[in-house]
C-alpha cells in the first residue's frame, strides 16, 4: 500500500507559487515528503503530462533549491492529476475508486482552496476509503464571520478528528518566528529579563508594499484585522509573551499560547481611540472586485496588554498594512533605561524580508570622554547565500511537521477562535465609537494616527533607517 498527498485546488495560486516548490525541495533534499505520491485534483481538463509541464515552469521560477531536469524529472514521476468537481458529493465515488486502484490507504489532504468549499470537501471524504483517518491541512481564512467559522470548524471535525486537523498558519514556519523560542529560552541575558520589570515595550510590525493586487474580493470582507492581525500576529504574540512550555509538543505550546489570549487586557477598559487605529489607503476603493463605498481597513495598529504577572504594565503595539513604504516584519522589544540621560537597550527580532537579530546597547564613546554611544550588532542570517539554500521555507517546513505529527507549529481551534471573538470585540468598540477610517497615502508608513497613538504615552514607533 502507498500514500497520497492530495491536493484540492491544484490549478491555483497557492499550489503553483507555493506548494510544488516546497515538495521539489523536500524531494530534492530527501525530506520526507519523498515518500508521498502526489495527486493533484482540479476541474480543467488536463493530463498528467500536461500538469506535470505547467508546474515545471512554477518549480523553476519559485523552487529554493536549484531547478534541474533531472531533479524535476524523479519529481515530476510522483505526480498525477485527477480531474473532477470537488464540489460535487457524487464525484467522490471516482476518486474512491482511483486511490483504491493505486493502492493508495494513507492520506494528507491540502485543501488549497476557499473556506466555502471545506465542508463539502470533508463531508464528501467521509465516503472515502480510509480517507477520515487521513490528515487534512487547512488554509486561512477559516470562514467570513466567527460564527461561519464555528460552524464549519463543527463540520471538519465531524469527519476528521481535531487531532487530524492542521490549521497553517505559514508565518509559523518562517526561521524567525520559530527562532523567538531559542532566542528567549536559550539566553540568560534575554531569559532573566523578559518580563516588564526590565521590558518597557514589544513592539510587532507587519509592513507590506503591494495593495490587494488581484485578491480584492477576498480582502474586501476581511480587512486587515481579521486577515493578518487575528491569526499572524497573534500568533506571534503570544510566541513573545508565553511562559516556557514544559515540553514542545502541541498541547503544551498551544496551551501556554492560549493563556496569553486570554490574558488580554478585556476590550472597553481602556478608551477605544487609545487602543486602535485603522486606515485605509487611497486608491483602495478603486481596485479591482473592492466596493467603491468600501469601510474596509487595510491597516491597523493598536496598543494592547497583557495583564498577568509577567507583562502587566508593558504595552504591545501592533501594526500591519498594505501599500507600505517598505515589505518587512519584525518584532522588537525596547528595554526599560537605567537612568533618563541614556538610551533604550533595543533587541529587533527581523523575520522578512531580511532575517536576523539586531541588538541595540549602550558604550563609552571612545576616546577620552565620558559620553555615552550606542554600539549596534547586527547578525543577518539570510544575508549567507549558504543559510538561504539550507533553510526550509514555511511551507516546506510545516508539511514536514504535518508528516511528523509534530502540531506545535499550527494553529489550534481554541487560539483562532479566542483571537477571532478579541478581533471582532475590538472592531465594534471602533465602530460604535464612530472613529474614522484614516486615509493614508501608498508608499507612506501609515496614518498619522498610528504615529499619535504611542507619542501620547511617551514611545513611537522604532526605525533602524
Amino acid at each position: 500500500m502507498s500514500k497520497a498527498f492530495t491536493i484540492f485546488g491544484g490549478t491555483g495560486d497557492l499550489t503553483f507559487r507555493k506548494l510544488l516548490p516546497a515538495l521539489y525541495n523536500g524531494s530534492v533534499s530527501g525530506a520526507e515528503s519523498l515518500d508521498y505520491e502526489i495527486v493533484v485534483i482540479g476541474r480543467r481538463d488536463y493530463t498528467a503530462e500536461q500538469y506535470r509541464e505547467l508546474a515545471r515552469d512554477w518549480v523553476r521560477q519559485f523552487a529554493r533549491l536549484p531547478y534541474s531536469d533531472s531533479a524535476f524529472a524523479r519529481f515530476a514521476a510522483r505526480i498525477d492529476y485527477y480531474r473532477m468537481d470537488f464540489t460535487d458529493p457524487a464525484a467522490y465515488a471516482g476518486l474512491d475508486n482511483y486511490f483504491r486502484t493505486r493502492g493508495i490507504d494513507e492520506f494528507i489532504f491540502y485543501f488549497a482552496v476557499a473556506p466555502r468549499f471545506f465542508g463539502v470537501i470533508a463531508e464528501s471524504l467521509a465516503g472515502v476509503s480510509n480517507a477520515p483517518n487521513g490528515k487534512v491541512i487547512l488554509e486561512k481564512p477559516f470562514g467570513e464571520t466567527l460564527e461561519d467559522a464555528k460552524a464549519l470548524n463543527k463540520r471538519l471535525e465531524a469527519i476528521f478528528t481535531p487531532e487530524r486537523i492542521y490549521r497553517i498558519d505559514h508565518y509559523l514556519g518562517k526561521e524567525m518566528v520559530r527562532n523567538i523560542e531559542t532566542i528567549r529560552f536559550s539566553n540568560p541575558i534575554f531569559t532573566n529579563l523578559w518580563d516588564a520589570r526590565f521590558i518597557e515595550s514589544v513592539q510587532i510590525s507587519a509592513f507590506e508594499d503591494v495593495g490587494v493586487e488581484s485578491r480584492g474580493g477576498y480582502y474586501d470582507h476581511a480587512g486587515a484585522m481579521k486577515d493578518m492581525v487575528q491569526n499572524h500576529l497573534f500568533q506571534i504574540l503570544s510566541i513573545v509573551a508565553m511562559e516556557r512550555p514544559s515540553e514542545y509538543v502541541g498541547s503544551d505550546m498551544h496551551t501556554e499560547q492560549l493563556k496569553v489570549l486570554h490574558a488580554l487586557r478585556p476590550v472597553g477598559q481602556d478608551p477605544i481611540q487609545d487602543t486602535l487605529v485603522l486606515g485605509q489607503y487611497e486608491g483602495y476603493r478603486q481596485e479591482k472586485l473592492v466596493d467603491p463605498q468600501s469601510q474596509t481597513e487595510t491597516y491597523a495598529a493598536m496598543r494592547l496588554f497583557i495583564d498577568n504577572d509577567r507583562w502587566r504594565g508593558a504595552p504591545f503595539y501592533i501594526r500591519t498594512g498594505k501599500k507600505l513604504g517598505a515589505r518587512e516584519m519584525n518584532v522588537v522589544v525596547t528595554y526599560r533605561r537605567p537612568r533618563p540621560d541614556v538610551a533604550h537597550n533595543v533587541l529587533v527580532i527581523r523575520i522578512q524580508p531580511t532575517e536576523g537579530v539586531y541588538l541595540q546597547f549602550n558604550i563609552q564613546k571612545p576616546g577620552d570622554t565620558t559620553e555615552i554611544t550606542q554600539a549596534k550588532m547586527d547578525f543577518c542570517q539570510s544575508c549567507s547565500l549558504e543559510n538561504r539554500i539550507n533553510t526550509p521555507e514555511a511551507y516546506e517546513r510545516l508539511i514536514g511537521a504535518c508528516i511528523r505529527g509534530e502540531r506545535f507549529w499550527f494553529s489550534r481551534w481554541d487560539q483562532i477562535e479566542t483571537g477571532w471573538q478579541y478581533v471582532e470585540q475590538l472592531r465594534q468598540a471602533y465602530q460604535e465609537a464612530g472613529l474614522p477610517l484614516h486615509s493614508y497615502a501608498g508608499g507612506s508608513a501609515g496614518p498619522q494616527a498610528a504615529e499619535e497613538l504611542l507619542a501620547r504615552f511617551g514611545h513611537s514607533w522604532f526605525c533602524e533607517r
